[in-house]
């Protein structure tokens, strides 16, 4: 749990006045003083741009952030941020046009802010004909990195609307996320599966004991996602719950993607040859479209060089440093994954990311290196009755895309990289794993923790089976061996981790909470 001090009075007054409304966190009382003047901030809702999706802030690096927010209509972002709750001495940032193609979505990059402070800022959008109509404005906040040697606190984990459990209002929604708002945190991971673009929503499920779960609905999420629109749907389905769009508000986002962004289990040149709900065949199109959309959705910092990039890092503090992967873009085909040699066909990360992961992490001076993969090292995650989906492909040597694995391990263990933890999702449970050389085939690596998430507010799956090429040991596991599968969010297996690292002692502590937000396994990991 959470040890630090719970969120100051005048914040939480801050966030309980920006009440919840289905058009986002409105604070009307809180449009400045500059705005306030203008002759036309009306309250026709008919002419006015509207704010439907809420706000979001992500990509927190030093003292740079990304604020990110969707009109209803053309319409230019602009976003007045301040250190204080009544915005006083507010800096204004006119963003850019929200226009159809980029669904109106917009961000806007604030840069040289204080550190070691709560953020308060608003969003506003401004008619493109009548400029002095300006949308409700939607208030969120934000902490900035804490310099030097402070106290870290975060929470990660994965799997968002998956298996068709949706937003169900009788349940409470996706509350999970409430139970995560409420810990505080400094910022998010989400570790992949934001969406499930092949997974309907249907409007109701039979539970084994008779009841209903009933969800809300949409026309893009009643089918299996292949237009542009359609995956964009799906990102709009998520804010439709109150615990995201109230969580997104509150906490910076760093977002990965994974397979169910597209389609499950995919990789790039896939075609689609057993699935008669698609039209759409060719995955690399698919892919296309649902990176857009991603990318559209998402409050990340696009590279200048490579706009649809989403591999990234980010330098928290002395203490900390995270890189976030791309597992699904640079993959070569799923496959028995038993090929000898390192080739393009066991490529997983990709050479060009490798190469950049181990730059970063033999530059980086933080305490702590967290990877953030958006799939487990040691569980076996089949793709069929013969091929798999990550790393793992059963006991033994390294082979196939375990070749890559170990040639990353024996990088830092040669290079004396220490202090290195993997934080992931994906297989739908909650588990610790220690990976000891002396326990492995492969042993040419220092020994690591991986902690795996999820899911967040989709079906509840496994145990996975372990490969034991990397040596781990179960040191946790959230579920029963004999779970029976898919079970629904209401049976309170969803689960999501948190990481503390405290700046006199340099400890780090990880913990998995259940959907309510309760400790259920703990362990501190000293520093080396």
């Amino acid at each position: 749990m959470n040890s630090k001090s719970p969120i100051n009075l005048s914040r939480r007054k801050f966030l309980i006045s920006a009440a919840l409304t289905s058009g986002g966190i409105i604070g009307t009382n809180l449009v400045s003083k500059s705005l306030a003047q203008a002759p036309a901030i009306i309250t026709s809702d008919k002419v006015r741009p509207s704010i439907p999706y809420g706000v979001a802030s992500g990509d927190i690096n030093g003292r740079n952030a990304v604020i990110w927010s969707r009109s209803n209509q053309p319409s230019k972002m602009i976003v007045e941020y301040a250190t204080d709750e009544s915005f006083r001495g507010a800096r204004r940032v006119f963003g850019p046009n929200a226009l159809e193609n980029s669904d109106f979505t917009a961000r806007v990059y604030l840069k040289d802010l204080p550190l070691n402070e709560q953020i308060y800022y608003r969003v506003l959008f401004q008619d493109l004909d009548n400029t002095t109509v300006y949308s409700e404005p939607v208030t969120g906040t934000f902490r900035t990195p804490r310099a030097g040697r402070r106290d870290v606190f975060f929470a990660w984990s994965g799997d968002t609307a998956g298996q068709g459990w949706g937003i169900n209002p009788d349940f409470g929604g996706m509350k999970i996320y409430e139970s995560m708002r409420k810990l505080d945190p400094d910022f998010f991971i989400h570790s992949g599966d934001n969406i499930y673009a092949d997974g309907p929503i249907l409007s109701q499920v039979t539970l084994d004991d008779g009841s209903i779960w009933k969800n809300i609905t949409t026309p893009e999420k009643s089918k299996v996602a292949e237009s542009l629109a359609e995956f964009r749907g799906n990102y709009k389905y998520n804010l439709l719950d109150d615990n995201i769009r109230r969580f997104n508000a509150q906490v910076p986002l760093l977002l990965q993607w994974d397979d169910h962004e597209t389609r499950n289990n995919w990789y790039p040149g896939q075609i689609i040859m057993d699935d008669n709900r698609y039209t759409v065949k060719d995955v690399s199109l698919l892919a296309t479209r649902a990176r857009q959309a991603f990318l559209e959705y998402a409050p990340i910092r696009l590279n200048k060089e490579e706009p649809s990039r989403i591999y990234r890092s980010f330098k928290y503090n002395e203490l900390l440093d995270v890189f976030m992967l791309d597992e699904r873009s640079y993959r070569g085909p799923n496959s028995p994954n038993r090929q000898t040699q390192a080739s393009a066909e066991t490529a997983f990360i990709g050479e060009t990311q490798v190469e950049w992961l181990k730059k970063q992490l033999k530059k980086s001076t933080a305490t702590w290196k967290v990877i953030a993969s958006d799939m487990p090292i040691g569980l076996i995650v089949a793709d069929g009755p013969v091929n798999f989906e990550s790393f793992a492909n059963g006991d033994g040597p390294a082979l196939g895309r375990e070749l890559e694995l170990a040639d990353l391990l024996r990088f830092i263990n040669r290079e004396n990289i220490k202090n290195v933890v993997w934080l992931t999702a994906d297989v739908h449970y909650a588990a610790a794993h220690y990976y000891d050389p002396n326990k492995a085939q492969f042993t040419d690596f220092k020994p690591f923790w991986e902690f795996v998430g999820g899911p967040l507010n989709a079906g509840t799956f496994g145990p996975n089976q372990l490969d034991n090429t990397f040596g781990p040991q179960v040191k946790f596991n959230s579920i029963p061996s004999d779970l029976k599968a898919n079970r629904p969010p209401s049976d309170g297996l969803q689960f999501f981790g948190s990481v503390k690292i405290n700046s006199d002692t340099e400890v780090m502590t990880v913990s998995l909470h259940n959907i309510d937000g309760k400790v259920v396994y703990t362990v501190d990991l000293q520093p080396e």
